[in-house]
């Protein structure tokens, strides 16, 4: 792949990554909604029970083959998630970029969500927890995840920031949002360098690409596998359990049905694609990665690992690069007409 595919400025900072990062929703552990949360009370968030040292060692791995970019949140696991990464990548803090997010409260011991705050007291409150947890001195970079806050609250947010970026407790920052009004609400602060989005092959967000690449901003894509619906591994006959959120699916989780399995329509429009996704020595992830490449050079897709084979598939996508024209354009037909992906 040519350099440029394989080292990227991330947006406008003096980062560099690789096209590949690392999400760690899935290694938090299970957490809930609890009292003050929009989810109903007891709402499984996580995915699930997850086994610390494997996620150790699959982060590790991920470090090894040349993953420089590693995003989590401090509401994963109310602060477990953070607490895992910061073990994981003790000894390679240098040579990382660490990403993770703030404005989600939370009870730590009750391991439940509680409501947001996006105060100047409570983001260097967060962030200061976040330092603690994630074994590091300085946040890389910083995202917002309250992703319907005000535009006037995101100015106040913008201007603490600013400041602690003077600090150095964080170099850039960002915001974790699917509203492009709100993805360009920092375009004008010099150390905004992100925003971080939902998109895979079935939800595109062509308003936000456009944002990313006019302002020079990295376009960190969450969900790039459908939370693991584009590995090809959940069927309509699959089952997770109750503590695993895609098990009792919010709404904007239209890849799954009541009881953690592959809702009937999307598999079916899966399969119908997967001849092109696997071309050439593809997994389907690895094809779902690629599809996210050649929709823009600005991508930077953070497809989530427990595992070292996990690790290892992800990151095996970059010898093959963005899936070509001709093949975005036959998925794209395809979907668009849905009966014309069984033809004979």
């Amino acid at each position: 792949m040519p350099d440029e595919f394989r080292h990227r400025r991330l947006g406008r900072s003096g980062l560099v990554t690789g096209p590949l990062g690392v999400g760690t929703w899935a290694i938090g552990g299970p957490f809930f909604s609890g009292p003050g949360c929009r989810y109903p009370l007891g709402a499984p968030l996580g995915y699930g029970k997850a086994d610390d040292r494997a996620s150790i060692q699959a982060l590790r791995r991920a470090a090894e083959l040349g993953v420089t970019l590693f995003d989590t949140a401090d509401a994963y696991g109310t602060g477990h998630g953070e607490r895992v990464l910061g073990e994981a990548l003790k000894e390679v803090r240098n040579h990382v970029v660490i990403s993770t997010k703030f404005g989600n409260t939370y009870d730590e011991n009750r391991r439940e969500l509680t409501g947001t705050d996006a105060s100047p007291h409570y983001i260097r409150r967060a962030c200061h927890a976040s330092l603690k947890r994630l074994q590091t001195e300085w946040i890389d970079l910083y995202h917002l995840h309250i992703g319907d806050l005000t535009l006037d609250q995101a100015a106040t947010v913008a201007d603490t920031l600013d400041a602690l970026c003077k600090e150095g407790l964080i170099r850039h920052y960002g915001w974790s949002t699917d509203d492009p009004l709100r993805a360009a609400a920092f375009a004008d602060r010099p150390t905004a360098t992100a925003v971080q989005f939902d998109m895979n092959l079935f939800e595109d967000a062509p308003e936000i690409l456009e944002i990313c690449e006019t302002n020079h901003f990295a376009g960190i894509v969450r969900l790039p596998l459908a939370m693991g619906f584009l590995t090809g591994k959940y069927s309509p006959s699959s089952h997770l359990p109750q503590d695993d959120i895609r098990s009792k699916p919010p709404s904007w989780l239209r890849y799954f049905k009541e009881g953690g399995s592959a809702a009937k329509d999307w598999y079916a429009a899966l399969d119908g694609v997967r001849e092109i996704l696997t071309a050439k020595g593809r997994t389907l992830a690895q094809g779902a990665l690629a599809w996210i490449w050649a929709r823009s050079a600005c991508t930077v897709p953070i497809p989530g690992i427990r595992t070292v084979a996990q690790a290892e598939e992800n990151a095996g996508a970059t010898e093959f690069g963005p899936l070509s024209r001709d093949q975005m354009a036959e998925i794209a037909e395809l979907l668009h007409n849905p009966s014309q992906a069984h033809r004979t």
